[in-house]
């Protein structure tokens, strides 16, 4: 399994790949440190790799990077995908003021586990 992420999300990937590793399932997070330029290589070789995606962003979904990646894995790395590639984004929500409810938008290690068992078809 390759875990995209970067900034924020890169630690919500590391925490829901050492989840993963409990359940035995092995995901390799890539930090893309830069958006432009976007180590496209590293993202495809990986994807070539291990044939499944989940792109970890904390932002919206649309007009995202994550929209980018997956994108990108679409038109070059098709040939290389066994599942659709999946995002986890915050909630497409205005970001709420109140404590609870930001906390309640953004985007946590248990979504993440849960967008790979989707993609894992398990």
């Amino acid at each position: 399994m390759t875990l995209v992420s970067y900034s924020i999300g890169v630690g919500v990937a590391l925490e829901a790949a050492d989840k993963l590793a409990d359940e035995g399932v092995d995901a390799e997070v890539i930090d893309l440190r830069t958006l432009r330029p976007l180590d496209k290589e590293t993202v495809l070789k990986s994807l070539a790799k291990t044939n499944r995606m989940v792109v970890v962003e904390e932002g919206w979904p649309v007009c995202s990077i994550s929209s980018e990646i997956i994108a990108i894995a679409m038109q070059e790395g098709f040939d290389d995908l066994d599942a659709p590639v999946l995002r986890v984004t915050n909630k497409d929500v205005p970001l709420p003021y109140a404590a609870n409810l930001e906390k309640a938008a953004l985007i946590k290690a248990d979504d993440v586990v849960a967008a790979v068992k989707r993609v894992r078809y398990r």
